[in-house]
């Protein structure tokens, strides 16, 4: 089998992520390692909190906290919540780590000796007020291109437009709040990406066809703009340092590297990290091992130019067989009643809210089946609340329980025999093993909302056989019938359990422990076996589990509209 590397973009540090960050990078990125996982591949599937930067010093000094206490314990409530979504990450890290820091000032140490870098004298931003340079998050003000009031001296929230500080209008300082600024000379390290634009643009016209649209797009848009040389240092006190070995005197004024040139280099770092945990070969993820590993990246499209263009460029430039990404998984925008989700404002439903409200398997479910893949998509409760009581209160959890339920009021506490399969049921695995097929090939082409499509359908069909079957009408004429028709849906609810692990898998586990099988190992389904559906033979002892899921009242709606709103964000 093969082996699969898979990051998703590295959540920042500065508070806990809204529903946006989580679909558009980690929960698909999960649902598609449980799958590989499953399907036998050998799987990693590294993530960390990007922690240096101007907001991680902005966040910490708001909280009265080092900047290094601060990054700690919001990595950890970072980490609770996405353990309680059920996020099944190989390793976890933090860019602030050793092992990043060892690496970042590795590659910046390649590039300088490749002809790369260089040191530039630059005019920047100085607030007398704060008695210091600003770096470019330090700086807000109005964007140029959209007429946003609150952009940054680096990137434009509104309208994604990168930015240096001195385009804002109106700047101000972010400490501050000062608009008495100054532009003074300093001395920065650049990455000159324009020598490199030749073979950025090489590697990514062997990629772009394979990559969503979106992603190409995006990548094929900035090299047509051209490549620029950009600024990797800043003036902070939190982030990996410049190494004094090969710039002493950038060294002795405490520059670090800027937060996007290092986040990036994290991917390897926190391998390593996972690798200096376990024990486990990191390089043999990443060193020489193009053909060998397979790797995936998932993120919202505001990441992709860094890591289609950037990071490739800075990997080309370090001039050693790391690996690159092979396949850019992008995702649109999703909204909030068609306004965005902002961290920042704090507009939207965030994630450890969520799990206040109801279990992660709801989220994670709805999340994936109305995914911004072609488009934005819009969260909005009241197609929220539709989704959970058709697709998981009707469509699944009521099958399983209506299922089991008869059978323990009709035939006791095991499965029951009765007669052989016959039309209905050889109808009924043709069926599942076409719509098996079909979820497979969705979920291997990463098309989600598809994949959830063809997850629904295969609960569909168990209804549709309960339905045509009709075991309450059959048993008081044949209960051989009736026991066949509740042992053939038995073996549907076990199918369920392996195939809805990816999306849903505390749900997912909760049917299979309800079959008391001796050897249950299946960690997938084959054809025959979906033809077949004998996986849980007569006899098999059985419980009835609580209700999975919950329906949804108009109270609950109105409750949650109260809570957070329901119209349309300014």
């Amino acid at each position: 089998m093969a082996r699969h590397l898979i990051t998703s973009a590295l959540p920042y540090i500065n508070g806990i992520k809204h529903l946006g960050n989580m679909v558009g990078s980690m929960l698909p990125a999960d649902v598609y390692a449980r799958y590989l996982r499953q399907r036998g591949h050998e799987v990693l599937y590294i993530c960390a909190t990007d922690e240096h930067g101007t907001p991680a010093e902005l966040a910490a000094k708001e909280q009265g906290l080092p900047v290094a206490e601060f990054c700690a314990q919001a990595h950890d409530a970072q980490k609770a919540v996405y353990d309680g979504f059920a996020l099944a990450f190989d390793y976890f890290g933090r860019s602030s780590s050793a092992e990043n820091r060892e690496i970042t000032q590795h590659f910046a140490r390649r590039l300088q000796e490749n002809g790369f870098i260089e040191e530039r004298a630059i005019r920047q931003v100085y607030s007398p007020a704060d008695g210091r340079f600003l770096p470019d998050r330090y700086v807000e003000g109005t964007c140029p291109h959209c007429g946003y009031d609150k952009a940054r001296g680096d990137q434009c929230e509104n309208c994604t437009r990168v930015l240096d500080p001195t385009d804002l209008i109106n700047p101000r300082s972010a400490i501050s709040g000062s608009t008495d600024l100054e532009v003074r000379e300093t001395k920065h390290l650049f990455l000159l990406q324009s020598r490199l634009q030749n073979e950025v643009e090489a590697w990514v016209a062997r990629h772009e066809d394979d990559w969503p649209q979106l992603a190409s797009s995006i990548a094929r848009k900035w090299l047509t703009e051209g490549l620029h040389d950009r600024a990797i240092t800043r003036d902070l006190d939190w982030g990996v340092p410049v190494p004094a070995d090969t710039w002493p005197e950038l060294a002795a004024e405490g520059k670090v590297f800027y937060v996007w040139f290092d986040a990036p280099i994290e991917y390897l770092g926190a391998t390593k990290e996972w690798a200096d945990a376990t024990g486990g070969d990191w390089k043999s993820w990443w060193y020489d091992v193009d053909t060998d590993v397979r790797y995936t990246q998932f993120m919202a499209k505001d990441n992709v130019p860094f890591h289609t263009v950037m990071f490739p460029a800075t990997e080309l430039g370090v001039r050693e067989p790391w690996k690159k990404v092979d396949y850019v998984k992008a995702f649109n925008w999703l909204t909030y009643y068609g306004g965005k989700f902002s961290t920042s404002q704090k507009r939207g439903v965030f994630t450890d809210q969520a799990l206040e409200i109801l279990p992660a398997d709801y989220w994670r479910y709805f999340l994936i089946a109305n995914a911004p893949e072609s488009d934005d998509s819009s969260f909005t409760w009241e197609h929220f609340t539709a989704t959970v009581n058709k697709d998981l209160a009707d469509t699944l959890g009521n099958f399983v329980n209506r299922v089991l339920s008869f059978s323990r009021k009709r035939f006791g506490d095991d499965v029951p025999a009765g007669g052989e399969p016959g039309e209905a049921e050889a109808r009924l695995g043709e069926e599942i093993a076409r719509l098996l097929a079909e979820y497979e090939s969705q979920m291997e082409a990463l098309q989600f909302r598809k994949a959830a499509a063809a997850l629904r359908a295969l609960w569909s069909a168990g209804n549709s056989y309960l339905e045509e079957k009709a075991p309450w009408l059959e048993i008081k004429t044949d209960q051989d019938a009736a026991a066949l028709t509740l042992r053939t849906a038995m073996n549907l609810i076990h199918l369920y359990s392996v195939v809805s692990e990816p999306f849903v898998p505390t749900t997912a586990a909760a049917m299979r422990q309800a079959f008391s099988l001796a050897d249950d190992t299946a960690s997938w389904v084959s054809e025959d076996e979906a033809k077949s559906l004998s996986s849980v033979p007569a006899g098999t002892p059985f419980t009835v589990p609580p209700v999975m899921f919950a329906k949804l009242t108009d109270d609950d709606l109105a409750a949650y509209k109260e809570r957070f709103g329901g119209e349309t964000a300014a």
